[in-house]
């Protein structure tokens, strides 16, 4: 990862306050995360704001917090790189379920999609109700609606219902009153308050959850799509960016499976985390006896059914992911 640059023409003071810029680094991201969804775009996002507060340091001068002064930052660049941007979106905003024989190939560009990111990139191993509380405000369905509000609403939402700054706090990043923020935080609730966030309970300790991911894999790579479908809730969904796609119901997902999708069969699962769920490499078989990457699936669970299984065919998302280029 690129780190903000340690130049010997250093602001004054500036090489001092390297590692206390960097050690914001992953709050950052969880931030501009929640206010783009991308994780390639708030990687640049927070680059380009710890570069502009290293080249300001010397301007800073302790007038207010470190981390109020980061956030200022991080908020602007956002805000610059929204202004006049489509939001991103799931497949399931984007028009009815289809059918597993309507398939036809059809995609969207990379920006039109809410993308998946790395737990570890932005969530602490901290306080345990309080980690449990961040993997709820990363979740697809979660940014994919923040997507939906204006951004500086969105802002607002973030700072105040997810960082848990006080209005106040908010009202001076903004430059903006108490009574704007509180009329801000009002209407962005009122927006998510109508939309259906779905439902998932995500516990990586939790032995029934494990059970389930191991019988998932188990049958995903044996290609027996019998047992797969029976670990589906009869209401989950499937989507594969950037296919303008979408499935829901084990019926319709298991003929999927059997029809075009069975491109998958032979595939093989490498487990990590992603979006506070569990997820997985799938890699294709190369037919030379190796296998490639093709998709970053999040399987969303509840209970002890899987509610969601997301794919996202872009292959550059293993390295951000950490996962290997060939098995």
């Amino acid at each position: 990862m690129t780190t903000v640059p340690a130049h010997t023409d250093a602001p004054p003071g500036g090489e001092t306050h390297l590692e206390g810029l960097e050690q914001h680094r992953r709050a950052l991201t969880g931030y501009c995360y929640r206010m783009l969804g991308s994780g390639f775009e708030a990687d640049d996002a927070v680059q380009e704001t710890l570069v502009r507060a290293w080249k300001g340091i010397d301007g800073f001068e302790g007038r207010s917090a470190l981390r109020s002064w980061l956030y200022r930052i991080a908020t602007n660049v956002c805000l610059d790189m929204l202004r006049g941007r489509q939001r991103r979106a799931l497949a399931m905003d984007l028009g009815p379920a289809s059918t597993a024989d309507a398939f036809t190939g059809a995609t969207l560009p990379d920006h039109a999609w809410v993308q998946p990111i790395p737990d570890g990139r932005v969530l602490d191993d901290g306080d345990p109700a309080e980690l449990v509380a961040s993997r709820e405000t990363i979740r697809l369905a979660f940014v994919t609606a923040l997507q939906h509000l204006p951004p500086r609403q969105r802002a607002v939402l973030i700072l105040r219902e997810v960082l848990r700054w006080s209005a106040a706090e908010v009202a001076e990043l903004l430059d903006t009153t108490v009574a704007s923020v509180n009329s801000a935080l009002q209407r962005a609730r009122g927006t998510l308050a109508a939309r259906d966030l779905g439902a998932s309970t995500v516990d990586p300790a939790d032995a029934d959850q494990q059970a389930l991911l191991a019988r998932y894999v188990d049958a995903f790579e044996r290609y027996d799509i019998t047992s797969l479908v029976s670990l589906l809730h009869e209401d989950a969904v499937m989507s594969m960016p950037p296919y303008n796609f979408w499935l829901r119901g084990p019926v319709e997902m298991g003929r999927w499976f059997l029809g075009d999708g069975s491109v998958c069969r032979g595939s093989r699962l490498v487990a990590t985390r992603a979006n506070g769920c569990a997820a997985f490499g799938s890699y294709h078989s190369d037919g030379h006896g190796g296998h490639r990457p093709w998709a970053v699936q999040v399987l969303e669970i509840s209970g002890d059914r899987i509610v969601g299984h997301h794919n996202f065919l872009d292959t550059d998302l293993f390295g951000a992911f950490g996962l290997p280029d060939r098995l």
